[in-house]
Order: C-alpha cells, then sequence, then structure tokens
C-alpha cells in the first residue's frame, strides 16, 4: 500500500469527498478537535498549495481511502510505503502512530517549516522535471557549482524525473536550462524538502516535537522512502520520519526492494500525479488507484495500469 507525496491539490473534488464520504468526515471531526478549528472551513479558506490545513486534509484523505481500499477492494497489504509526505499517513496505517498524533504532528511541522525556512533559508525552492536524462542534469548541477550556487537532490522519481532544490533566483535558469535539455519543467514545491542543509531543522523537530508522540512497533511492515529498508520496530519508523528531513527519498530504490520481496500489486491510496504514475512503477506493478473518484463513483471499479 503506497500513500503518495503531496502535490497540489483539487479542493473541488477533494472537498466534497471530505463532506460526503462517512469515514472522511468523521475523521475531519476528529482532526478539527486536535487542531481547535474547523478544518474543512480552514482548508476551504486556505489560498497556499500546502498550507497547514491542507496538508491535514491530505493526511485525511489518504487515510479513509486507505481504509475504503481494505474493506471495499479486499486489499491486504503485506507493506506500506510513504514517500516524502506519504510517510505520516504510512506510519498510521501501518500502526506505529496514532492518528491524532500525526494531526498534531503534522500541523505544527507545517508552523516549524515555515518558521524555519523563513529565516534560515529564504527564498529556497524545490523545482520538479520530467524527461531530464541524467548525464543533461548532471551537466546542469555541474554548472551550478561553477556558479558557486547551493543545490541538492531532494526526491528522485524515475531515472529521467527528479526534483531539485535551489535559490529561487536560480529557479527562472534551471527551467530554462532544462528545457534546452529537452526536459519538461513541472511544478515548484515552497517550502523545500529533503536536503542534507536542513539537519537543524531535523534536530529541532526530534527535539521539541517528537517527545510528544507515541510510536509503536507496526503491524504492517513499513518501508522507507530514503533506501527501501524495512521497518519493522517503533524506532525505526520514528527515525525514518526525521531523516526526511535531510535525506533525498529514492523512489526507484523503493520499488526495487518492493518487488525483490514478492509485491506484485500496489494500491495507491490518495490523489497522486507522480508516484503510482511514473514507468518504474507501471513497468514494475500491477497499479490499482484509489482516489476520491474511486470512492465517489463505486460502480467504476479502479483500473489497473
Amino acid at each position: 500500500m503506497v500513500f503518495p507525496g503531496m502535490g497540489p491539490q483539487d479542493f473541488g473534488s477533494v472537498g466534497k469527498f471530505m463532506l460526503i464520504d462517512p469515514e472522511a468526515a468523521r475523521l475531519v471531526a476528529e482532526a478539527s478537535d486536535v487542531l481547535g478549528y474547523d478544518l474543512f472551513l480552514r482548508y476551504r479558506d486556505s489560498e497556499a498549495d500546502y498550507a497547514e490545513p491542507a496538508q491535514v486534509s491530505f493526511l485525511v484523505v489518504c487515510l479513509t481511502l486507505a481504509g475504503w481500499a481494505e474493506e471495499h477492494l479486499g486489499a491486504d497489504p503485506a507493506y506500506c510505503t510513504g514517500p516524502s509526505f506519504g510517510g505520516k499517513a504510512a506510519a498510521v496505517h501501518s500502526g506505529a502512530l496514532g492518528f491524532r498524533d500525526a494531526v498534531r504532528l503534522t500541523a505544527q511541522l507545517a508552523r516549524y517549516e515555515k518558521e524555519y525556512f523563513g529565516r534560515e533559508h529564504p527564498g529556497v525552492l524545490t523545482q520538479s522535471f520530467a524527461r531530464t536524462p541524467p548525464e543533461a542534469l548532471a551537466e546542469i548541477r555541474a554548472e551550478l557549482d561553477e556558479l558557486g550556487e547551493w543545490h541538492e537532490i531532494s526526491c528522485e522519481l524515475d531515472t529521467d524525473f527528479v526534483m531539485l532544490s535551489l535559490r529561487a533566483e536560480r529557479l527562472r535558469w534551471l527551467q530554462q536550462r532544462i528545457r534546452a535539455a529537452g526536459g519538461l519543467p513541472l511544478y515548484t514545491v515552497d517550502p523545500p524538502a529533503h536536503c542534507r542543509a536542513f539537519g537543524p531543522l531535523r534536530d529541532r523537530v526530534e527535539a521539541e516535537l517528537f517527545p510528544q508522540l507515541t510510536f509503536t512497533d507496526p503491524t504492517v511492515p513499513v518501508v522507507a522512502d530514503q533506501d527501501g529498508s524495512v521497518r519493522t520496530t517503533a524506532d525505526g519508523v520514528r527515525t525514518m520520519l526525521l531523516d526526511g528531513f535531510v535525506r533525498t527519498v529514492r523512489w526507484p530504490t523503493v520499488v526495487r526492494a518492493l518487488a525483490e520481496r514478492g509485491v506484485r500489486e500496489l494500491h495507491v491510496c490518495g490523489p497522486d500525479s507522480l508516484f503510482g504514475r511514473v514507468p518504474v512503477v507501471r513497468d514494475t506493478f500491477r497499479v490499482i488507484p484509489v482516489e476520491p473518484r474511486t470512492v465517489l463513483n463505486p460502480r467504476r471499479r479502479p483500473v489497473a495500469v
């Protein structure tokens, strides 16, 4: 069972799902109780793609869809994994972290990240781009080195699909270079993520937020999105979440790890335009997307890719 990383969402479909589906509505109410505000209304009124209520809403939707997949599609996962933001949902569904703790963590992280990046790394963004051969990317990164520009790969989605973090002042230059190399710039993530340079944020979160959380050994093993290792203990899942601040997401490595362990089918639970769709996944597994429209239109069974 895969919980995808978070991208820009369509509030029209996601919001409708949060209101109509009984389990989603229940989790929205519970999350609102934890947060001290009406999650749906805050999400409706938020403008930023990665605002705090948008992040918590994404968590709620993913977990609701996973439960639906188990009840209605007979999903019985041997493993859970969650690249990037999806790691929190994977931790909850595996049994390693309680839902209320995950809501609290998601909201507090959004606040911590906003404050940290505004103070320590203002103007740093993460750009995603596809169809860029590794050799071309190496040349682009060498040029950035020559210019004295800091940059790090935040996420590898496929052999020619990555996310690169750098200063906003170089964003237009990067996009032009990608197009010149035959690549396709996609969306920009703000705040950035998954870079060694963000160690102080990891340390602060570990010292101030994680002592408030209760981790237990997962009932379903969790595959770490950084290296494909299988986490079967509370400390293993806890460390995976913390390492998400400073270690690159290596999705092809996770795909290989799952395939080597005999996995042949993936239920991708959540609004997803990337992780369940890249060729490295489609060429390896039977993919069953489980999205809000899957539940709202139950007569249309999810189509394997």
